[in-house]
């Protein structure tokens, strides 16, 4: 069965990640008409992520999982670890004495349980009693339907997290309400447009970001920076010798690391060293996202049919997100990036050659189905393939990070 994964983040008030939640998806010919109403399976679970590095996916973070009544019933959260797992309890499910005796089991054992899409009915008041944190969706409910269900949830020992969180402004209007966690992709967006000139460290980051930019750029010039600066050095090292790359022997020295990566990835790694500098008042999920975006990018074009410069691609994902980094418009930036007209287009106007594969990188992020799977046909790519770019990204995100 054709398998998609995908994980968005899960922030607390001070805009650090707190947990992802993995949203999965079994589909056939492309649509997911046929799928049960468990809208996953426990082959899935098991098979696809659960049972191989979860670590990987979660970068050590709890994973939110739905689980549906059918699912509850049956007591499978409990084959997983209340470490690694939220038990998320869908919206639809019903408070049966089973599944109630279910959710006090898991509770009293010590795991995490949270009510997906929460509208208060008394029916839910046992679930309410045994549930650590209520999800509420911020965009699609009334206000004061928000405000009537948090004075009712006041009577309980919940923490609030906010749905579909997608603005600054959304994120501190649902702060000041009193949710504690946040999940959506507001912290991916400039906070604010600045009119004036970037400032001077930005622009002498721009600066260097350029000149590791240039397809002229050589080896020599690359190990100048890395030897005057040792914590550049320091994390170079620690990059190669991460689990990404599963090396028998350690690399010890700078010289080793740069006959090993070679002039593509040395490169990719400057950016995003560059780029961490840059963005230090930024939640670190940001750079994080960056990056996934980048060689998921750069995955998607080597398995595409398509001729692609797939170097290029990762240089559109890594930049996709450079005008929330910086608050600033991303015309500005690309004036002082020598990057080809290709990136351009694609990052300025949503036009080009590398645009379609940035479009399915963010569709695929935000689990938007409907749009993301045509754009597999477009490109002729194999969705189990797509699925594994993916998670090859994350780990490789990690690495770095």
């Amino acid at each position: 069965m054709e398998q998609y994964i995908a994980r968005q983040p899960i922030f607390n008030l001070h805009k650090k990640v707190y947990a992802y939640e993995l949203l999965y998806r079994g589909a056939k010919h492309y649509s997911l008409d046929k799928v049960s109403g468990n809208r996953a399976t426990t082959s899935l679970l098991s098979s696809a992520f659960l049972t191989r590095d979860i670590q990987d996916i979660s970068s050590f973070k709890p994973c939110f999982i739905n689980f549906t009544q059918d699912l509850l019933e049956k007591k499978l959260p409990e084959s997983f670890s209340k470490e690694s797992v939220v038990v998320e309890i869908l919206e639809d499910v019903e408070p049966t004495p089973q599944v109630v005796q279910a959710c006090q089991q898991l509770h009293n054992k010590g795991y995490t349980l949270a009510l997906d899409d929460f509208v208060y009915d008394r029916k839910f008041i046992p679930l309410l009693q045994l549930a650590d944190i209520v999800k509420i969706d911020f965009r699609l409910t009334p206000h004061q339907t928000i405000l009537r269900t948090l004075n009712i949830l006041a009577r309980y020992k919940v923490k609030l997290l906010a749905e579909k969180v997608e603005t600054l402004e959304e994120f501190e209007a649902a702060a000041k309400l009193g949710f504690v966690y946040f999940q959506g992709y507001f912290f991916s967006k400039p906070e604010q447009i600045k009119i004036q000139e970037l400032s001077t460290t930005q622009i002498t980051h721009l600066r260097l970001l350029a000149e590791v930019t240039k397809k002229s750029t050589t080896i020599d010039k690359l190990h100048n920076i890395i030897a005057n600066d040792i914590s550049v050095s320091y994390k170079l090292l620690r990059f190669l010798n991460s689990s990404y790359f599963y090396r028998l022997q350690e690399i010890k020295s700078v010289k080793q690391a740069i006959a090993y990566l070679g002039i593509k990835e040395l490169r990719h790694f400057f950016m995003l060293v560059i780029i961490s500098e840059m963005t230090t008042s930024k939640p670190g999920e940001l750079v994080r996202l960056g990056l996934v975006r980048a060689k998921f990018c750069e995955l998607l074009g080597e398995n595409s049919d398509h001729s692609i410069e797939s170097s290029e691609l990762f240089v559109v994902g890594l930049f996709s997100l450079l005008d929330a980094m910086l608050d600033a418009p991303m015309i500005e930036i690309m004036d002082r990036l020598p990057v080809s007209n290709g990136i351009k287009e694609a990052l300025l106007t949503d036009t080009g050659p590398y645009c379609i594969y940035l479009e399915l990188v963010k569709n695929y992020e935000r689990n938007n189905e409907a749009l993301f799977v045509p754009l597999f046909e477009r490109l002729e790519l194999d969705p189990e393939k797509v699925n594994t770019c993916y998670l090859t990204a994350i780990k490789y995100a990690n690495g770095l990070l």
